[in-house]
């Protein structure tokens, strides 16, 4: 992007919180955390401050798949970026103390979360679809697996998995190939490594990819959590699809006109129309071998049996009849317009770069991306919803509601 006076770097490792055994649920996240805490050369200040003193920003996110850290600067602050990044994600210290103190935090961190009953009626309705597997967990892990992970199975986690061989680098903006190779070479090699880990570290064999086992178990069909708060939070959904699935694009279409703009049905018949919900949308999600389709609505507890109607009567016309023409019209304009104007940040360009190679193993160009959704069809949309929307649906709720109350609305 020559244009641009930015820089935006990131590293995407290729483990995330699906590859944790059962007993170190939320490691990965508690690594994203500590990697900031300080290297071998550097406390966690020094590392803040670095990156203050241009203007810049770093951080990092944990998904079910990877963990992603990342940084933006200006452009003419590339190599220290890239000093910074090879830093953090090839030796960090992972000291004790820092263990220790970060848990705290962490911990701090999942009360947040728990006290936010539309984000506790999402993990529960994951827990609903994927019963028994690592997929159906939170990726920060419980309070219960945080508070005994323990500082050596911290560092033989990252031992065994943060090496270059599972590194995905991505740069965008105003950079120069080249440059970025040399300055890769140079910084993330995995040469240091070793230093600065404390006991407990285990040396490992060079790191595969995490091998990763299919949901088998059938999804649950209810699941309530009984809070006294003023609306009831509602979330229901079905199994998706996998990246690589031909019809993603045309399930993305469909989640669109379902729920997933202001124009949607969702929207128009329950907030515009009735005025029920004041939040209400459908959401999509993939993984390698699985996904979901999902719908969220906070409201009222006394018209909890309408909008439950609502949805499913919506959802059963898509089932039906699929889409009319106008609204894959505006389906496809809106995931066009949205991908295109997204182009313009360095930052989500460089994310671009990252999640294809690591979801597809190349760089689908900007024009194939937007043949894909353009080469929908009418037949496709409703093939998709009639696979997907006929599944079996589960529905997990957050507020003064009980499953005896919502079960037969399913039926």
């Amino acid at each position: 992007m020559p244009t641009s006076r930015a820089a935006a770097l990131g590293v995407w490792v290729g483990v995330g919180a699906r590859d944790e055994p059962t007993e170190l649920s939320g490691v990965s996240h508690f690594l994203e955390h500590l990697l900031f805490k300080g290297t071998a050369t550097r406390s966690g200040r020094e590392i803040s401050a670095a990156v203050d003193r241009v203007g810049g920003d770093m951080n990092a996110y944990t998904m079910k798949e990877a963990t992603a850290f990342y940084a933006r600067v200006p452009a003419t602050e590339l190599a220290l970026a890239v000093e910074l990044m090879g830093d953090v994600v090839t030796a960090p210290a992972l000291r004790d103390d820092d263990v220790e103190a970060e848990r705290q935090v962490i911990l701090e961190e999942l009360r947040m979360d728990d006290d936010l009953p539309e984000d506790r009626a999402h993990s529960l309705l994951q827990e609903s679809l994927f019963p028994e597997h690592p997929l159906g967990r939170e990726t920060a892990g419980t309070a219960e697996s945080v508070e005994v992970i323990t500082a050596a199975e911290v560092r033989s986690f990252f031992e065994r998995w943060y090496r270059p061989s599972n590194f995905v680098v991505a740069a965008s903006g105003a950079v120069d190939h080249d440059e970025v190779v040399r300055l890769v070479e140079r910084h993330l090699d995995g040469s240091r490594r070793r230093r600065g880990l404390g006991r407990g570290a285990k040396a490992s064999s060079a790191a595969s990819r995490p091998a990763r086992l299919a949901p088998e178990a059938s999804p649950r069909a209810v699941a309530v959590l009984r809070r006294r708060c003023e609306q009831v939070h509602l979330a229901l959904g079905v199994s998706g699809l996998p990246h690589a699935h031909p019809d993603a694009e045309a399930l993305e279409l469909l989640h669109h006109a379902l729920g997933g703009g202001m124009s949607s049905r969702l929207f128009d018949e329950v907030r515009d129309r009735r005025g029920l919900a004041y939040s209400v949308y459908s959401s999509t999600a993939s993984y390698v071998d699985a996904g979901t389709f999902t719908v969220y609505a906070g409201t009222q507890p006394a018209h909890l049996d309408e909008v439950v109607g609502l949805i499913r009567s919506e959802v059963a016309k898509v089932i039906e009849s699929g889409l009319t023409a106008d609204e894959l019209d505006v389906a496809k304009g809106y995931v066009a317009g949205a991908f295109v104007l997204g182009l313009e940040s360095p930052t989500s360009r460089m994310a671009r770069l990252a999640e294809h190679l690591s979801i597809y193993g190349r760089v689908l160009t900007v024009d194939e991306e937007l043949a894909r959704f353009r080469a929908v069809t009418s037949d496709d949309v409703a093939r998709v919803a009639h696979e997907v929307l006929g599944r079996p649906w589960s529905a997990a709720a957050v507020g003064p509601v009980s499953a005896k109350h919502l079960r037969p609305l399913l039926a």
